[in-house]
């Protein structure tokens, strides 16, 4: 019971963002609506997700390098900026502890999704640990991901948050001119194979924009 409680304390912070992120720069106001309207559509998740979204994923914790920061910032609706035009994210809860799943969709002009994609993929082989005064020790390793995508870099994040068995994969995609950001979390731990399940649908889902 005690674990339930945080876990479910933990995830009530995570969910206190806003549904689309953004840095003052100008959007693409019905690109970016359309963006939203594909994640709100019934999303062909994995069992045990529920099916309507939920407010974008926040970072469970404060501190965290620049590169871990830049690789996790997407996903929660603040994607690079430079050619953005149209942004929308959102996050679905599993049925496992602590389970959820945090999708970032952003699109780009000029083909500069593919240069962020590049530069998100060295920030994230530049993150090997994410370590707070709150007992979170996050330790990175390389997740191998296969999905229809145009380009997919992917790793797992495992270790403690605030002293509690956490796990997070993190896998950033680019189907065309849209950057993909999906992250999914457990407390102990997150199975592989759902995470690329994830991956898979909403890809599919970028796919239909």
């Amino acid at each position: 019971m005690k674990r339930e409680i945080i876990a479910g304390a933990l995830l009530a912070g995570v969910l206190g963002g806003c549904v689309s992120g953004g840095r003052g720069s100008a959007l693409d106001a019905q690109a970016t609506a359309h963006l939203r309207e594909v994640l709100s559509k019934e999303p062909p998740l994995p069992d045990g997700f529920t099916a309507r979204p939920e407010q974008a994923w926040r970072m469970p914790f404060a501190q965290a390098d620049s590169n871990c920061k830049a690789v996790l910032e997407p996903v929660g609706g603040l994607a690079p900026r430079q050619a953005l035009t149209a942004e929308a994210a959102v996050s679905y809860r599993g049925d496992g502890l602590g389970e959820q799943a945090g999708v970032g969709l952003a699109r780009y002009a000029d083909g500069e999704a593919e240069e962020h994609l590049d530069a998100l993929a060295e920030a994230l082989e530049s993150c090997r640990e994410v370590r707070t005064s709150s007992g979170t020790e996050l330790r990175s390793q390389e997740l191998p991901v296969e999905n229809a995508a145009d380009e997919t870099v992917g790793a797992r994040l495992t270790g403690r948050l605030n002293g509690y068995p956490y796990a997070m994969d993190v896998v950033l995609s680019r189907v065309g001119d849209t950057l993909v950001s999906v992250v999914h979390t457990g407390m102990n731990d997150v199975d592989a194979a759902r995470t690329s399940e994830v991956v898979d649908a909403v890809i599919s889902m970028a796919g239909t924009h």
